[in-house]
Formats: structure tokens, sequence, C-alpha cells
């Protein structure tokens, strides 16, 4: 059996109504307040365009799959877990922010590849003091709406953790610290007397990385892809994304969009948990 999930921030009855004889459901169950079950539903193709029209989103969602099914979430950091992109912020402090978002936003479109995207930004920042990284932090940098709700979630199933980012060591492992993540892999710049030198250290975390991070944290824990919850934006999330069961496009771009299992475009983190039962 397969149920309908129905998320938004304002889900108007008549909507729900609508949508329940689109897909032929046999109740409706409330989940919270900005989600909805649609139960033992069927597949209606006029169900997408009208979530579309009405800013819903919609999943359908195996009956009885559980959060404590699973093992491991991996999750993105930029635009994913928090609500900026680090590197253009950073760039903001040099007066640069045009220049290195134009170079990110073409990456996370997959329209160039990552690996040479982050090469290019690092040495935009070259001369940088380092310090602006905490600038960011504690200025700019704010948790997605519904975030910690999710890892509550998650914790309290028995789920592992782990971000994976593109972006810089320095963010990823003080919200590994403040969020009580299991494990996070990012990408470390070379500084010396302070400041950025333009470089990178060891090997880029590009979307092989992300994957490879995911696949050795499942074999450590003993468990199969099936049980590997992935949630992303961009599109070097895609070989992260492709390596877990269940794959969560987060207001993402269109190429991840079209690959992942389900898409939340609508909602919060929160919506995540709206996903299993």
């Amino acid at each position: 059996m397969v149920n309908l999930v129905i998320q938004g921030s304002d889900i108007a009855t008549p909507d729900l109504k609508a949508l329940a004889k689109l897909a032929q459901a046999s109740g409706i169950e409330r989940i919270s307040a900005t989600a909805f079950r649609l139960c033992d539903a069927r597949p209606a193709a006029e169900v997408a365009p009208y979530c579309a029209r009405a800013m819903l989103d919609h999943a359908y969602v195996p009956a009885g799959r559980r959060l404590s099914d699973y093992g491991l979430a991996v999750m993105d950091m930029d635009s994913t877990l928090i609500t900026i992109e680090c590197i253009d912020e950073i760039a903001d402090m040099q007066g640069i922010k045009p220049e290195v978002a134009a170079i990110t936003a073409a990456a996370m479109r997959g329209e160039i590849d990552y690996a040479e995207s982050l090469r290019q930004r690092v040495q935009l920042l070259a001369g940088m003091k380092v310090s602006a990284f905490e600038r960011v932090y504690t200025e700019r940098l704010a948790l997605t709406a519904g975030a910690e709700s999710m890892l509550r979630a998650m914790r309290a199933a028995g789920i592992c953790t782990l971000l994976v980012s593109g972006g810089f060591s320095f963010f990823t492992t003080r919200l590994k610290a403040r969020l009580g993540l299991d494990a996070a892999c990012s990408n470390e710049p070379e500084v010396i007397d302070g400041c950025l030198t333009g470089r990178l250290l060891g090997d880029i975390v590009d979307g092989a990385g992300k994957a490879n991070a995911l696949t050795r944290m499942r074999d450590e824990l003993g468990i199969a892809r099936t049980q590997v919850i992935g949630i992303g934006d961009g599109a070097n999330d895609l070989p992260f994304l492709a390596e877990a069961g269940v794959s969560i496009a987060f207001h993402a771009k269109p190429s991840v969009r079209a690959a992942a299992t389900h898409c939340l475009d609508h909602v919060g983190l929160e919506g995540v948990i709206a996903l299993f039962e």
C-alpha cells in the first residue's frame, strides 16, 4: 500500500479533499500542522500539477515505512542544513561576492566541474584573513527551519548522521559539535600567518568525495544502501544521493529534483520526518 504525503505552510481543507479524490485515497490523517497523509492512495498524473499550483509538496511513500528502519542520514551543509552558501558570504567580506557567487551557482547547476569551481573561488580569496570565517559563522550562518527537530527525530530513531560539504571544515566542525552530528567531511583551505593562501590542503571533497564518505560510513555501520537517507540540493550532491535508499531534493536544482526519490520545496527540514512513520 502507498500513501500520499502532502506538505505545505498553509494547506487548505478544500485542497486536501481535492487531492484525496484525485488519488482515490481511503482517508486523510494529520501528521503535523504542515503535513497530512492521504491513505491508500493511487498514483494520479493530476496530483503533481495540482500541488504545484497550490504550492504544496507531495510524495508517494510506502505505507509503514518507519524512520527507525534506517541507520544513516547524510546531508549537505550549504543551502541544505544551513540557509547560506558560506564561501559566498566569506567573499562578501572581501567585496567580491558577485564573482564568487556566480561560480558557486554554476557549479550547483552542474555547469562546471565542482573541484575546479572550488579552486577558482578559493584563489579569489587569497590574502583574506581567516577571521572572516568566524564573522560569517556568528553573524550570518543560520540553521534551516526544521533542522533541529529533524535531527532530534533522527537521534531518537537511532540514526547516525553525517554532514558532507564541498565547503570548509571551519564550519562543518562547529556544526558537528553544535548539533551533535556523528561525523563530518569537508575541505581544508591552506592558512599561513592567519591569511588564506588561495590553495586547498589534501583531496578535494567534491561530488565523488561526498559519495565516498557515505559509503565508508555505511560500511562501518554494516548497513545496506536501502537503509540510508540522503538530503541535498546541488549537482555535486548527486553522487551521494545515488548511494542512498531514499534521496531527498531539498529546495534543489532541477537536475537534483529529477534524480531524487522525493522533493521538498515548500517546507523546512521537518518535512523530511513526515515522509516516514
